[in-house]
């Protein structure tokens, strides 16, 4: 969640400068203040990221994202904000939306339904998002990625990476939310190129994020060479490397992605727990994922045996 940061004080900044400048003038003070304000929003600090209670945050998420919103509509070619509030979309859907739908389906299976249908509309949100951003830097992108997505991609170049991934990562939840909706299958090979350039112009990015989102889509990609669970295990090696051994997100990953795919529950169990263990104190700029992901990691091994058709081998 480093999207976001200490916004308080520059709300009431914003909003004192809006009031000074409103409606007969002082348009161009009004835009370098949204200006200003935008960059501090979508770059400052890690308030979010290290804060140590999820449902506060749940609650704090829409506030700040609606916020963004505003800033966009007033300066909609903001390049930091567009790839913030990409970001932020996608991190609450996942974090507070679909997890929760996952949780709630075996007791509430239509209300689990609502939960996802919800989902689905704030990652096609944050690709939105994420799409302007690449629209902004590269005009005609769009359209040339719907048309041959590896060509349009090869425009893109490192500072893009931020917005590359978040677009990737939103339209890949969204698929998966997806799978029987064959305008949405159709939509592969655009996200596919988007993750593929990523990893190209910037393989360490974000503490191995893109490798933790290879190491489950790996399992699913078509037409690549290879065992897709050794081509998973490489990027879980590698992002677990990145991360420095702080994140329990590739390990939580790989045990849903490729453990239960294989069947073995073992790895399962060994891979959950490593990321159980790990201490979202030592490392405040992760203190929030790390919480998410292993409250992930709880509810896949309270579900082990409907996930594993034998018990794991003593």
């Amino acid at each position: 969640m480093k999207s976001f940061g200490q916004y308080p004080a520059r709300i009431l900044l914003l909003l004192a400068i809006l009031a000074v400048s409103g409606p007969g003038g002082g348009c161009s003070v009004r835009r370098l203040a949204v200006n200003r304000v935008g960059e501090a929003l979508a770059g400052g600090g890690n308030t979010f990221a290290s804060d140590d209670d999820p449902e506060l945050v749940r609650h704090a998420v829409p506030f700040s994202l609606k916020l963004m919103e505003s800033l966009l509509a007033e300066s909609p070619r903001h390049q930091a904000l567009l790839r913030a509030t990409a970001g932020g979309f996608t991190q609450y859907a996942y974090a507070f939306v679909q997890q929760d739908a996952d949780e709630l389906e075996p007791k509430d299976f239509a209300a689990a339904e609502s939960l996802r249908a919800r989902a689905r509309k704030l990652y096609i949100r944050a690709r939105g998002y994420g799409l302007r951003s690449l629209e902004t830097a590269h005009p005609g992108f769009t359209n040339a990625l719907q048309k041959s997505p590896r060509t349009a991609v090869a425009v893109l170049k490192k500072p893009d990476v931020q917005a590359v991934y978040w677009t990737a990562a939103a339209w890949g939840s969204l698929i998966s939310l997806g799978k029987d909706d064959p305008s949405r299958i159709a939509e592969i090979p655009q996200m596919e190129a988007l993750i593929d350039r990523a990893e190209a112009l910037d393989p360490d990015w974000g503490n191995g994020s893109i490798h933790s989102f290879l190491i489950n889509y790996e399992m699913i990609r078509q037409g690549s060479p290879g065992d897709p669970a050794a081509r998973a295990r490489a990027h879980f090696e590698k992002a677990v490397r990145l991360g420095h051994d702080r994140l329990a997100g590739p390990f939580v990953t790989f045990a849903e992605a490729v453990c239960i795919q294989k069947q073995d529950s073992r790895e399962f169990d060994e891979l959950l727990n490593r990321a159980l263990a790990i201490q979202a104190d030592a490392a405040p700029e992760f203190r929030l994922l790390n919480l998410v992901m292993q409250r992930r990691a709880r509810w896949l091994l309270s579900r082990k045996d409907d996930l594993f058709l034998t018990p794991a081998p003593k």
